[in-house]
């Protein structure tokens, strides 16, 4: 009996130490706490079936089986879309010009932001006063020439950026 408990004593001392004394007890700071882990472990799978009864488990097992394939698919497509793209084919709307699906997509993103960032860089009221001006521009002259001959105020010191 002295012996058991001498060499419980030493593999204790060894899981202290750092140093995965039992298998699957990884991560267990004393002997107890390996075994404890190691024991969940093995029992994992077991005690999920018990929560969710044979035929939930069963289940549960095929519709992971369907995610993997769903994901394998959506991969498929995403490279199929991405062929087309380094192609030259536009697959994203707003991704003209870019040489990936990626490339595309980021594009987009920024094209669709385009006009909010601007607003915010020059403040609500300053962003209105430039479509104003802009407003005024034909193919003749630009806006700013147009407001002066017609006498329409535009104040451009609403056009500075704010720091």
């Amino acid at each position: 009996m002295a012996s058991g408990q001498q060499e419980r004593s030493e593999l204790d001392r060894m899981a202290r130490e750092g140093e995965t004394v039992v298998p699957g007890g990884t991560g267990g700071k004393s002997l107890e706490a390996q075994e404890h882990l190691a024991d969940g472990r093995s029992r994992g799978g077991e005690t999920r079936k018990e929560q969710l009864g044979e035929e939930g488990y069963r289940e549960m097992g095929h519709k992971g089986g369907e995610t993997q394939r769903a994901m394998a698919s959506g991969q498929q497509e995403r490279s199929q879309l991405d062929r087309k793209a380094r192609e030259g084919e536009t697959v994203v709307p707003g991704g003209t010009g870019g040489k990936s699906l990626e490339a595309q997509q980021n594009l987009a993103e920024g094209r669709s932001r385009g006009g909010q960032t601007r607003r915010e860089q020059m403040g609500e009221e300053g962003y209105s006063e430039m479509g104003r001006k802009g407003g005024l521009s034909t193919n003749d002259e630009s806006g700013g020439e147009r407001a002066a001959r017609e006498g329409i105020d535009i104040d451009e010191s609403k056009f500075k950026t704010k720091s």
